[in-house]
């Protein structure tokens, strides 16, 4: 049971970035065709296969969830963690771009670059310190070798020294 309330709460925060805000920002959702809705189509679904990857593995491996109010329990640096620390937030926004040329919308691109702000300062003024506080040194090394945005080209694994 509780990992059913697990698997609902990890939907509220994409479906909410993902369908309500562009819903209520996007007034026209005409669906045009053309060659920037083929490319929309394509970015949207690696992005979609990269979150529900990071949300499995929230659930399998972190025992919690990407909210705030229901948070892992231990620290995830597997699968694509190991390449950048927030691939839940890159898949979200590839997502968010592949709803923005879909519907050819500058609307839902601002709210691409809002939320990727809102974000960035999110995980700066408070996620970042509170995993240092909760997992410690192990977050700390993780931090140091696995960029916040940009993916390695190679995984990192805890035990190996500084690379790059």
């Amino acid at each position: 049971m509780k990992n059913l309330l697990q698997q609902i709460v990890s939907f509220i925060l994409p479906v909410t970035v993902l369908v309500i805000v562009p819903l209520w920002i996007e007034k026209d959702r005409t669906i045009h065709g053309g060659p920037h809705f083929f490319f929309g189509l394509i970015c949207a679904l690696p992005g979609l296969i990269i979150m529900a990857l990071t949300i499995s593995s929230f659930i399998r491996i972190g025992k919690g969830t990407l909210a705030p109010w229901s948070p892992t329990q231990k620290l995830v640096i597997a699968g694509l963690y190991r390449y950048v620390r927030n691939p839940m937030i890159l898949g979200v926004l590839t997502v968010l771009l592949g709803e923005a040329l879909c519907l050819w919308s500058q609307n839902i691109l601002i709210w691409a670059l809002f939320f990727f702000i809102i974000n960035t300062v999110y995980f700066i003024i408070y996620e970042e310190p509170d995993l240092e506080k909760r997992f410690g040194e192990e977050y700390r090394k993780y931090k140091k070798h696995v960029s916040r945005w940009l993916p390695r080209f190679t995984p990192f694994y805890p035990d190996q020294k500084k690379t790059s």
